[in-house]
């Protein structure tokens, strides 16, 4: 594969294998970006009072169109994490309603259902899914296990962050519509990752991020609510949008309650639609095959050299660009700051049920020669930081 590192403004003297935390733009992205911010200062008044509404409907429909959506069905938002606030604070939980999650959920997120259950008397229950996993059927089979009469809302992630597992949003979606349970999905890690097509996910509010694997600026999310769902939606800032004038409103009560929610700078929301581009010039359904290829070979390496067994199959569709590859028992902090400082390898190293990974990413701009250097510094380290079985890590 034909590596895009200079694509990128990334340290070049680091191996970065960690894109799934932030992502990283690309260079004729970052560039965009920075237009808009110019253009921003330029004319403050005329840019964000007369122009704004225009430029972000032009964004939200070529991001519309590369999610498979309709524009007026969603709106930017900051990051994730302010999407799942979004809807959890807007669904109207009362005691004894049970929110269903899996036990591989992001902390984040996690923390906003805790909130907002336990300050409406509500339960915030995650339903195991076990590893080894064996295929999207069974998964989904297990997690339904945890659906109860009070069973008020499914949340989920389409991409599992600490386990890097893509879960099988569409078949919970479609027995959680038939139940009448409404649906809330976390796709921070879907676009740009794999294809994504929101409406035939069958979810009632999707959220997600644009700046990971989709690679635009840091600041730029989104947030898909159905339309039938949109009434429900409330802005955790009420601004202008609550009441807009003829001059100022974008034709959606939807968009205008969460478009504009005060001053601040849109350029990353506006850089989105460059992102897309980058990716369409660079074929990028190619370059997607191309490191999950590497990552799978790097994957059996590990699994390889430390004797344990994958979590998931190597050869199915539960992965794409982002994977895990468990640990023998090893000081953990003491690995992830040796394979920085000692080999320059910038990956994280998670804990998940008491159970160490390496969590994976790789992206366009990275080599066999990174997952090389990656390998090489296992086989040094982990001999030296193991630990004694049941001694803590």
């Amino acid at each position: 594969m034909d590596s895009l590192k200079d694509q990128f403004l990334l340290d070049p003297h680091v191996v970065f294998l960690n894109h799934g935390s932030f992502g990283a733009t690309p260079r004729p992205v970052f560039i965009a970006y920075q237009a808009w911010q110019t253009r921003l200062e330029q004319q403050p008044v005329r840019f964000l009072g007369r122009e704004l509404n225009g430029l972000l409907r032009e964004a939200r429909c070529a991001l519309a169109d590369f999610l498979g959506a309709r524009p007026d069905d969603l709106v930017f938002v900051p990051n994730a994490t302010h999407g799942v606030n979004i809807a959890a604070r807007s669904l109207e939980l009362t005691p004894g309603d049970e929110v269903l999650a899996t036990d591989h959920e992001y902390g984040a997120c996690d923390h906003a259902w805790e909130f907002l259950c336990s300050r409406n008397g509500a339960r915030y229950i995650r339903q195991s899914i076990l590893l080894p996993v064996g295929d999207g059927a069974g998964m989904a089979q297990e997690f339904w296990q945890g659906v109860t009469s009070r069973t008020k809302v499914i949340y989920l992630s389409h991409i599992t962050s600490p386990t890097a597992l893509r879960l099988p949003v569409e078949e919970i979606c479609r027995r959680a519509r038939q139940r009448g349970i409404l649906t809330v999905i976390d796709a921070a890690h879907s676009p740009g990752q794999i294809p994504v097509g929101i409406e035939s996910l069958g979810a009632d509010i999707v959220f997600g991020n644009c700046h990971k694997w989709l690679m635009s600026p840091k600041g730029a999310a989104f947030l898909y609510v159905r339309p039938e769902v949109q009434p429900r939606i409330e802005p955790l800032v009420v601004s202008w949008g609550y009441k807009p004038t003829p001059e100022t409103t974008t034709g959606s009560p939807f968009i205008d309650l969460l478009q504009w929610t005060g001053t601040k700078d849109p350029s990353a929301a506006l850089a989105v639609p460059e992102a897309i581009r980058f990716m369409a010039e660079h074929g990028w359904d190619r370059v997607r095959l191309d490191c999950h290829e590497l990552l799978r070979s790097a994957l059996e390496r590990i699994n390889r050299l430390t004797g344990l067994a994958a979590p998931v199959g190597l050869d199915s569709d539960l992965y794409a660009q982002m994977g895990i590859a468990p640990l023998p028992p090893v000081d953990a902090q003491a690995l992830k700051v040796r394979l920085y400082d000692e080999f320059r390898v910038e990956l994280p190293v998670t804990l998940w049920h008491d159970r160490q990974f390496i969590r994976i990413s790789v992206q366009g701009y990275n080599t066999a020669e990174d997952l090389d250097t990656l390998i090489h510094a296992l086989e040094e380290l982990l001999p030296i930081l193991r630990v004694p079985h049941g001694q803590a890590v």
